[in-house]
């Protein structure tokens, strides 16, 4: 009898259980189950002691996902602070035809952090002392001094200069004897302007070029360049040996301001690329140390001749490799209404005065005490000239 109560209490709790889910099945209905966990079926230990309580839901996390290794990322170096120029900073105005445009970017950069200097870019691409008409060099220097725009002068031109040039109603070829006289003549008169102007010049030769026809070509125009700042008291920076090869011709590379070999010049073979530009402006910056120093351009430069023959010889108005140059060929110019001071000033130690006599023909030979190659031996004249009297 107990096992039959016991069959018809389960068989209730099953038909409890499985109506519902039958009757939603006849009407129709679908049940859409989507990764739900099923609910747990009542037994008839739940009937009788209870439900137990139900376990915590587990709590679904997120799979941890590994942090992909960061790959190694480039970036460009910081930009270089820049340093603010101080309002009376020496200006550096750079002249030229297109070598003058890559050199004023290499000077900005060497100058970069010196708050005293500004360089200032006067290039003109495709221009030189042949095309005037094109542009005139020297009229535009003449409106830059008369603005006083620059207090240091830098020239490098002339590639452009192997060409026909016409002055005085003529045409002359590349390089003719008329044409190096009209070129001459227009080179002195760029120089005279800024020598009058007491403007320093640093004059930047022309460096070898890949076809040897051009190259020859703009070394005799660089010698024209040579002469004529020696005559006008410029400093002539020659860089020719300086970019060839140890043949001693034209080279692509060559050592940089590091010492390391880069390339130094385009493909064109003219210009000069950024290690070439900024290795010139290492040579400027040793040229211009003459003139300036960190703060400002002096020109007072001590004279060596001063109290000497050649105190009164005709110089450049200031120092430098071209007034020696332009010595050697001038030598000594004396006016001819001052007569130079004695030459046995510089000999006598005791100081004897200008207007006394000069060495007799005894004294050559016998060497008087006071003249330098007396050694310590030498005779007194005064003793000589009153012999004390017999006793």
């Amino acid at each position: 009898m107990k096992r039959l109560i016991l069959f018809l209490l389960i068989g209730l709790v099953a038909f409890a259980e499985a109506g519902p889910a039958l009757a939603q099945a006849q009407a129709g209905d679908r049940m859409l189950v989507a990764q739900q966990e099923q609910p747990r079926r009542r037994t008839l230990f739940d009937l009788l002691f209870g439900e137990e309580p139900a376990p915590p839901a587990p709590v679904q996390t997120q799979p941890r996902r590994s942090a992909p290794a960061s790959a190694p990322s480039a970036a460009l170096p910081p930009p270089a602070p820049s340093v603010d120029k101080n309002p009376d900073a020496t200006r550096l105005a750079v002249f030229g035809d297109s070598l003058a445009i890559d050199l004023t970017r290499a000077l900005e950069r060497f100058y970069a952090e010196d708050p005293n200097l500004r360089v200032i870019g006067q290039g003109v691409s495709s221009s030189g002392f042949v095309r005037d008409d094109y542009f005139d060099w020297n009229g535009a220097l003449a409106e830059q001094i008369a603005a006083d725009s620059f207090d240091l002068a830098v020239v490098v031109i002339g590639i452009n200069d192997r060409q026909e040039l016409r002055a005085n109603g003529q045409t002359y070829p590349a390089l003719s004897e008329g044409w190096v006289a009209a070129y001459q003549a227009r080179l002195n008169s760029f120089l005279g302007q800024l020598r009058a102007a007491r403007k320093p010049v640093v004059w930047l030769g022309l460096p070898p070029m890949s076809r040897s026809e051009y190259s020859a070509a703009i070394a005799q125009i660089s010698a024209l360049h040579r002469l004529a700042a020696f005559s006008g008291g410029a400093e002539f920076l020659d860089i020719y040996d300086r970019f060839v090869g140890e043949d001693g011709r034209y080279s692509a590379y060559g050592p940089d301001v590091n010492g390391q070999n880069a390339l130094m010049r385009k493909d064109d073979g003219i210009h000069f690329s950024s290690a070439g530009s900024d290795k010139l402006a290492f040579y400027i910056s040793q040229a211009i140390r003459t003139f300036y120093r960190g703060g400002g351009v002096s020109l007072a430069v001590a004279d060596p001749l001063a109290g000497t023959d050649a105190a009164a010889m005709l110089r450049p108005p200031y120092q430098g490799l071209g007034q020696i140059r332009l010595l050697e060929v001038a030598g000594a110019v004396m006016p001819l209404s001052r007569a130079p001071q004695r030459a046995d000033d510089l000999l006598l130690a005791t100081g004897a005065p200008a207007s006394g006599p000069g060495f007799s023909l005894e004294q050559l030979v016998q060497a008087p005490q006071g003249r330098v190659d007396a050694f310590g031996v030498g005779i007194d004249p005064q003793s000589e000239a009153d012999p004390e009297p017999d006793q």
